[in-house]
């Protein structure tokens, strides 16, 4: 299987000062997703946790809802002329009974994740295919100090970021604030995948009392990713999108923003944030 790091020659200009050595770089390749045999999307990664990756771009996508609708996922041999594996490629086999969504092979046709779809389309299709509805239960309620020591705890365990400076991260908390996951990808998105993904397959779903924080800002993509695992609360350190807002304000997801420090923006949701004085 691929690496997660790999080494690369180098020039360094530090102070005037040339030096030749290798330097740590975060590997990216692309990842094959098929259905059921057929060829459904690619995606480049980080190697790792690959079989999460695709179990969570399913859940994102409405076709996995627990669990019990996965039959299997199995690296795809031959994908090379001398049918070596590359273990890049894929397959994700349905469970019986559970629809096949209509796919068209085409990726800019089916998935929803990076394909451009816009504005009330892409509200519209979150909103029909959501499995967990959150806007109702507001059981979850976060302490906003809380929530201002989750960025310092996330970037402590980022531990391939620390050799390579070129990941982006993801975790779970609870609201308590123990930390329950967290997956570093060169894709932010595929970092969410990734949490999603490994907890569908430990029969988690819906994440229906988890803080859901992200190491960059919050696109529409991220908070749909959060809605479609029943996730209440998402958390950025950067900002949000305005489509990101609508979806939080339609669906019930609380969405934080520019978590820095003691400082943060709650753009949907605020009931879920203890705040102490009046707004």
């Amino acid at each position: 299987m691929g690496r997660v790091t790999e080494r690369r020659r180098t020039i360094r200009i530090r102070d005037g000062a040339v030096t030749a050595r290798p330097d740590t770089l975060v590997a990216e390749e692309p990842l094959e997703i098929r259905l059921n045999g057929k060829p459904l999307a690619i995606t480049m990664r980080t190697p790792g946790d690959d079989f999460a990756l695709a179990a969570g771009f399913l859940v994102s996508e409405g076709v996995l809802a627990g669990a019990a609708d996965l039959r299997s996922i199995v690296y795809c041999a031959g994908a090379k002329a001398d049918g070596s594996n590359t273990y890049n490629v894929v397959d994700v086999q349905l469970a019986p009974g559970v629809p096949v969504p209509d796919i068209t092979l085409e990726r800019n046709v089916y998935t929803t994740s990076s394909c451009g779809l816009c504005g009330k389309a892409s509200l519209d299709a979150v909103r029909t295919t959501a499995r967990f509805p959150i806007g109702d239960d507001p059981r979850v309620r976060v302490e906003p100090e809380l929530l201002a020591e989750l960025p310092d705890r996330l970037r402590a365990a980022q531990q391939v970021f620390d050799r390579t400076g070129g990941l982006h991260a993801a975790a779970l908390f609870s609201e308590t604030g123990e930390m329950l996951d967290i997956r570093e990808d060169v894709g932010r998105h595929n970092a969410v995948d990734k949490l999603v993904g490994r907890a569908l397959r430990q029969d988690l779903l819906p994440l229906s009392r988890a803080i859901l924080l992200v190491s960059g800002r919050a696109s529409f993509e991220l908070a749909q990713k959060a809605v479609m695992a029943g996730i209440p609360v998402l958390a950025a350190v950067s900002a949000p999108s305005s489509l990101a807002v609508d979806l939080a304000a339609e669906t019930g997801l609380t969405l934080v923003g520019f978590l820095r420090g003691s400082s943060m923006n709650v753009y949907a949701g605020d009931e879920r944030i203890a705040l102490h004085t009046g707004v």
